[in-house]
């Protein structure tokens, strides 16, 4: 890491490193890393904390957790959140909190009783809400809230005013009212749409805002100056005027705008607020929080995907925002902030807006993204976003193939020191990510080449060859001894995937295309098209816009019950429906294809296995892929011989998967190239046990 006063901000970006006081504190610039999910929770405190730490390290003034539950009442399982219960929960949190603090960073908590989105599915507790309404919740749980009554509010503001005090006792600077994402419970009392109560917390905005006032009073009596107090509130739920509106706020803040130190302002739910590339730009957000910040004297931070240094510098230059909030920039680039202080601009891995990094907290998994593969494993593999050690040996290594995967791997195994040849069969970098960035609302993705083809141009070390197709042969002549094969896969075009696992019957005459078909500019042959996705992901969606787009008749048929199905851990699947029924795709889902004739296909109901024909003139199977391996395979056999060294396959030549995990791959590569691997019995990377409660007659 640059030494932070080696150099003055490039001066178009001065602003942006003013100190801005939050309360009792002053930051060091105005990047806020905003309180995000990451998948790992009360499971991986220690992985949370190394996490955070590279965000400090990086430059961000305060770096902040996540959504930290206060009482068993708010219990989101099967989220996998902070907890802050009681006492038993501080040791997690504090270790957070000193790691922030150790990488040079502010340290803010989310304290937050999730009222009607709690399903307290582990704790068993029933649900609180201001009315009796079911939970509302990404899951549809058979589960309703009770309405809470005066002892309930007057408990849970209790509950906040303890949080608050055993956030202080664990370190934290800064401590936050949530009130935002339809996350925030409060926020349940400030909608009209779920507030029906008839007594002093319901009916008019005030009396809707009686909670969120009350609870901003006591945490700021608890923090007693000593900590700042932030309000993150959302602007608006983007309901046709049936919840908040952006009167609602005007009058709350005119109200209350004075009371916290900080206001964080979110749009709406948090699929809305952290829409995908895909579907809005960087700074979508500007329009629905312009013009607040004039209703408080406090600082004002907001979020928009801010990846631009020029955009960031208008949010603040214009009145929008007084600190740059982000959660997906500061996840792709952890050192964001240091890399615009230095000028160092182009070495920014911009966020592109994926929202790999969401699904691993919808999947309760560790966060990952697929701009920084290092993102959760920093404590895990010890990787670092901007360090890796240097080389262990002289060794030249050969990487065949321009994807995600051979990119990253000779970018990481270039920085590490080693000389690297990569080698491209054809003209263009990039691989899939080249390829899919030219479908519909796929452009952002380009970035991932972009990043990578700067930072190798700029390693001597790293030569790169196009149009140089390499057999088993060259590479023995060449006397390449370690090899990475990156050869990507292909679209299997015989309907082989999840609901097949035989391929499908077809007819000699049918047009049956792929992916890789129409990404390379072949067309359907007829204007009524199929579009078979067994796939689940974004692909299938994508292309039956693109048909659609270019003016065919298109039917999207799955076995899922929706389009896409898999993106509803990135929050897309409800968007990409209407898009695409908007956009005319007929979309037939619980459906299999089960023979592909000339001029229409057979599909049945997943369900009952009741036949239908469908019309088409040709069929895009996006089905499963097959890993290009068999370079990979002759090598090993030449390894075998003693002809070379060693060799591995990577990406999509290994397994096919995500981009996400094609780059991952990559580095993995890099990192343990030259290194003695533990054997397959070993566990390989670190993790946290839980220590059994207690001993003996305890346990039982």
């Amino acid at each position: 890491m640059a030494d932070p006063e080696a150099s003055a901000p490039p001066a178009p970006y001065d602003v942006l490193f003013e100190p801005v006081a939050i309360g009792p504190l002053v930051t060091r610039n105005r990047f806020f890393q905003v309180p995000h999910c990451n998948g790992m929770g009360y499971r991986d405190p220690s992985a949370q904390a190394a996490m955070r730490k590279v965000k400090a390290e990086g430059g961000w003034a305060v770096v902040c957790t996540e959504q930290v539950e206060i009482h068993p009442t708010s219990d989101i399982t099967p989220f996998i959140e902070l907890r802050i219960w009681d006492d038993e929960d501080l040791p997690s949190l504090a270790r957070i909190a000193a790691a922030i603090h150790e990488g040079g960073a502010l340290a803010g908590i989310e304290l937050a009783h999730n009222g009607m989105n709690a399903p307290n599915l582990y704790s068993r507790e029933i649900p609180l809400g201001p009315h009796h309404l079911p939970v509302a919740t990404f899951g549809y749980h058979p589960v309703q809230a009770r309405m809470m009554t005066k002892q309930d509010i007057a408990d849970l503001r209790r509950w906040h005013r303890n949080a608050v005090a055993r956030s202080m006792t664990a370190g934290y600077d800064l401590v936050y009212v949530y009130a935002g994402h339809s996350f925030g419970g409060i926020e349940y009392f400030l909608s009209p749409r779920f507030n029906q109560r008839t007594d002093e917390y319901g009916g008019s905005t005030r009396n809707r805002m009686r909670l969120l006032r009350e609870i901003l009073e006591d945490t700021l009596e608890v923090a007693d100056g000593r900590v700042a107090v932030a309000c993150r509130i959302s602007v608006e739920e983007g309901l046709a005027g049936a919840g908040i509106s952006r009167g609602h706020i005007e009058e709350i803040l005119g109200e209350l705008g004075e009371l916290p130190d900080l206001w964080d302002f979110v749009r709406g739910s948090w699929d809305v607020d952290s829409t995908t590339s895909r579907f809005g730009p960087e700074g979508e957000q500007e329009k629905y929080v312009a013009g607040l910040k004039k209703l408080t004297s406090k600082p004002v931070v907001g979020v928009g995907r801010f990846t631009s240094p020029d955009l960031m510098v208008r949010q603040v230059k214009s009145g929008v925002l007084d600190l740059i909030g982000a959660a997906r920039p500061s996840i792709a680039d952890p050192f964001l902030p240091e890399k615009i202080r230095t000028g160092r601009l182009e070495t920014i891995r911009e966020c592109i807006g994926c929202n790999v990094c969401v699904s691993g907290d919808f999947t309760m998994s560790p966060i990952r993204c697929t701009q920084n593969p290092s993102m959760g494993e920093e404590f895990r593999r010890g990787w670092h976003p901007e360090r890796i050690r240097a080389r262990g040996s002289g060794s030249r290594i050969l990487v065949i193939g321009s994807g995600p995967a051979g990119l990253e791997a000779a970018r990481a195994l270039g920085v590490r020191g080693y000389d690297v040849v990569l080698t491209e069969a054809g003209r263009d970098l990039g691989g899939r990510v080249a390829r899919e960035a030219r479908l519909p609302g796929l452009a952002s993705w380009v970035r991932v080449l972009d990043y990578r083809q700067q930072a190798i141009e700029a390693l001597p070390n790293v030569e790169v060859y196009r149009e140089s197709r390499m057999s088993a042969d060259d590479i023995v002549g060449f006397e390449f001894q370690h090899v990475a094969v990156a050869t990507g896969a292909t679209w299997r075009r015989d309907g082989v995937a999840r609901w097949h696992t035989q391929p499908l019957l077809a007819d000699p005459g049918a047009d049956v295309l792929t992916p890789d078909d129409l990404m390379a500019g072949r067309r359907p042959r007829g204007p009524r098209v199929v579009v078979y996705d067994d796939d689940h992901y974004y692909l299938g969606g994508v292309l039956a816009e693109l048909l659609r787009g270019e003016g065919f008749e298109v039917e999207l048929v799955t076995p899922a019950a929706q389009a896409s199905a898999w993106t509803v851990n990135t929050m897309e699947v409800d968007k990409i429906q209407r898009r695409l029924l908007l956009a005319g795709v007929a979309i037939r889902t619980s459906a299999a294809l089960t023979a592909v004739g000339d001029g229409q296909v057979t599909v049945a109901n997943v369900y009952t296995g009741q036949p239908g024909e469908v019309a088409a003139d040709s069929v895009v199977m996006v089905t499963a892929r097959l890993p290009e391996d068999e370079l990979f395979q002759q090598l090993l056999a030449r390894k075998e011989q003693g002809q070379i060294t060693s060799v591995r396959a990577i990406g999509d030549a290994w397994a096919p998967g995500t981009i996400a995990a094609a780059v991952w791959s990559g580095r993995r590569y890099a990192e343990e190239f030259d290194t003695e691997l533990p054997g397959g019995d070993v566990v390989p990377f670190r993790r946290e046990v839980t220590q059994l409660h207690g001993s003996g007659s305890e346990n039982r």
